[in-house]
């Protein structure tokens, strides 16, 4: 399996709601509403941390869900909003601007 990472796009607004996470697209303001797991992944998405970690160390450890479901799931979510450019993927660590680590 190829490492997927995640990061927030930087053309949204986000806020977290009674433990879920509106977002709304700068580009075209679409609203997107997210669950409970999905708020967990949002959250996680730093760029640094691998999909994978995100599933295992948090969904698998808060939720009792099946570590390959989990993954499918987290994927195919991700895949959908990096499709409305909410979040961004790659298959190394994304470096973000103003990220201390960024060369």
């Amino acid at each position: 399996m190829n490492e997927k990472y995640i990061a927030r796009s930087e053309k949204v607004a986000w806020r977290l709601l009674d433990g879920e996470m509106i977002i709304m697209s700068a580009l075209d303001s679409t609203l997107f509403n997210l669950n409970t797991v999905a708020t967990v992944i949002w959250q996680a998405a730093d760029g640094r941390t691998p999909l994978s970690e995100i599933v295992r160390g948090l969904i698998c450890e808060e939720f009792d869900v099946d570590p390959d479901v989990a993954y499918r799931d987290a994927e195919a979510f991700v895949n959908e909003l990096a499709s409305h450019r909410i979040l961004m993927m790659s298959d190394k660590p994304v470096a973000r601007s103003g990220d201390p680590d960024k060369p």
